[in-house]
């Protein structure tokens, strides 16, 4: 088994040769990147940083966008014995300063200009770093080009030609390979440290689960800086996958058609948003159209559910099967670019319905589940061991049981080393040997880890009814009138949600009715707007019991926001920021006079 990032590197190099070992868009068209090219560029990097006087333990801090030379940096800097620190290219300038003193770097890489003035603006608070280097020129002051770095890196090889074989082969499994900040739902960010064997048992691990191979070509959009994405990516360089680039998450769907993945790591809001895109599309066809789609829908859900139970499926069920792919999904499978085998989701819960709505056209969605602490994965769903509305079972060598009080604690090889210069929180975190992960869930009769919520997010109303709220919200955003969708009610008498509309949609209807409107701040506070969409929530959430019902509705006229503190950037909804920018309209929600005039 390969314990450290370098060795899975090197052993690449020598396994997998390729010309198209890495996908990059360039001037309108996707361009290869050979492993060898790769492995040279890897080199010359480090060897470059070395002549700077990097050191086996200096942090790198990497701030740059998503692009192949994000993941050289990464490894030119662990194989020198060094330790990256990713950083979000949506975080502002005193939340990057943050980062940087915080972790101690000595070095710190930018991708171009733009991120260069984040940095630039607090440069004279950051005198632990000795060297700021950026990836496309020119060069500011202070600052070195990342090719001049490169270069005198290959005047060292020539000097030297097995130097940095040998460094990165002394690299040690237990040596910290990252320190990565945590987006920080509440509080201030912690550095995980995660070891090179944190991430390599998490790396071999799940390749061999989720049978990654040196003929798969994969879809990249994740931020590099998301755990999940960094952990993937090495895996990816393990198996020797082929890794194209997405320009951007706007262009994912473009970029799905010319590079034709065989696999895609996503969060739920991608598959959410394909989700509304595809009913959307039906629901604006004719009503022949809509009734053929249905039609294939029920034929597609029953094929899967007998065939994930293992049962007989007749010969008339895989001709409908066969008639309902030809007329309905094989228009939707192209749009992935027709080579998809699996996605993978992680990150937050992905909603049972759209799970299921995927697995009926033949899109396989595994949902694993796991932390920035855990390297990250902690349980996922495979081929063999497939069910919806869970994230699968624990993965080998790692150990999942419940508390008392529902938290979801885990031991294995995965868990992180702790909090970088945070002592106290290390070991509030820990239950003896026990990760405590701050989730709520449970085991089934069948060994699958079902996810509740987070323990920080349960709701408690004032009648001291427990409400779980990601699930309920999964359900809402289901509903083609909505896009976004947050519910709160802790100590309060009822449960309302907070809702992005899908505006699209919502402007039709009030054209539709008659409605008038001067623009979407007009349309939310409609009466009328507002009696649909709350008639529209009591027709998505028919199960819940009454303390859970959705009583009252708040329509925002625009989506939560990154850049203004209301998502992480993983695209977590902060609650208690949101629940703070609205504040008035939630008070004013919850006046017992303007409720007790609706009863």
């Amino acid at each position: 088994m390969f314990e450290t990032i370098p060795r899975i590197l090197l052993n690449t190099i020598q396994a997998y040769p390729k010309t198209d070992f890495v996908l990059v868009k360039k001037e309108g068209a996707y361009a290869p990147i050979s492993s060898q090219e790769f492995g040279e560029r890897v080199r010359h990097l480090s060897l470059g940083l070395k002549t700077l006087g990097f050191e086996p333990g200096d942090k790198f801090v990497i701030l740059s966008e998503n692009r192949p030379e994000w993941v050289m940096a990464d490894l030119a800097a662990v194989c020198a014995g060094g330790i990256t620190v990713p950083i979000y290219t949506t975080l502002v300038p005193e939340q990057v300063k943050y980062i940087i003193d915080d972790c101690d770097a000595k070095f710190v890489l930018v991708s171009n200009i733009d991120q260069w003035r984040k940095v630039d603006v607090v440069r004279s608070q950051l005198g632990k770093v000795k060297h700021f280097l950026i990836l496309d020129g020119p060069a500011p002051t202070d600052a070195r080009l990342w090719s001049d770095v490169a270069a005198e890196g290959q005047k060292a090889e020539e000097k030297d030609p097995g130097r940095f074989e040998r460094e990165a082969a002394a690299v040690k499994p237990t040596d910290t390979a990252t320190i990565i900040y945590t987006s920080g739902t509440t509080g201030v960010p912690k550095g995980v440290i995660l070891t090179h064997s944190n991430f390599c048992s998490n790396v071999v691990t799940s390749a061999e689960l989720l049978e990654f191979s040196s003929r798969d070509t994969v879809l990249s959009f994740l931020p590099l800086s998301h755990v999940l994405e960094r952990m993937v990516t090495y895996a990816y360089v393990y198996r020797g996958c082929t890794i194209a680039y997405a320009e951007s998450v706007e262009t994912v769907a473009q970029n799905l058609v010319e590079v034709r993945p065989h696999i895609m790591v996503g969060v739920p809001r991608v598959f959410e948003k394909i989700y509304s895109k595809v009913i959307d599309t039906v629901l604006a066809g004719s009503g022949l159209k809509r009734g053929i789609f249905f039609w294939a829908l029920r034929v597609g859900r029953e094929y899967g559910r007998r065939k994930l139970a293992g049962q007989d499926i007749s010969g008339g069920l895989k001709f409908r099967r066969g008639l309902a792919h030809k007329l309905v999904f094989s228009k939707i499978v192209a749009k992935t670019g027709g080579r998809i085998r699996f996605f993978v989701s992680g990150g937050a819960p992905l909603s049972r319905d759209i799970a299921e709505f995927f697995y009926a056209m033949g899109l396989v969605i595994m949902e694993g589940y796991g932390l920035t602490e855990t390297s990250p994965v902690i349980s996922v769903n495979t081929f063999e061991n497939l069910r919806f509305g869970t994230v699968g079972k624990p993965i080998p060598g790692v150990e999942v049981r419940i508390a008392a009080d529902g938290e979801i604690l885990v031991r294995g090889p995965n868990v992180m080393k702790g909090y970088y210069k945070k002592e106290a929180e290390t070991r509030d975190s820990f239950e003896g040997d026990w990760f405590k992960t701050g989730d709520i869930g449970r085991v089934d009769e069948d060994g699958f880890l079902v996810i509740t919520d987070r323990k920080k997010d349960l709701i408690v109303t004032a009648g001291g009814k427990n409400v779980a709220p990601q699930p309920i919200e999964n359900v809402l955003k289901t509903n083609p009138y909505i896009d976004n969708a947050l519910v709160i009610g802790d100590r309060r008498k009822f449960v309302s949600a907070l809702l992005v509309p899908n505006f699209e949609k919502l402007e039709d209807y009030a054209r539709g009715a008659g409605i008038a409107f001067r623009d979407r701040a007009d349309l939310v506070r409609n009466t009328k707007v507002v009696s649909f969409m709350t008639a529209e929530v009591d027709r998505a959430t028919p199960m819940l019991s009454s303390f859970e019902k959705i009583k009252k509705v708040l329509l925002l006229d625009r989506d939560f926001e990154i850049e203004k503190g209301e998502m992480t950037p993983s695209l977590k909804i902060k609650r208690n920021i949101v629940e703070k920018t609205y504040a008035a309209q939630i008070e004013a929600l919850y006046r017992e006079d303007r409720y007790d005039n609706q009863i």
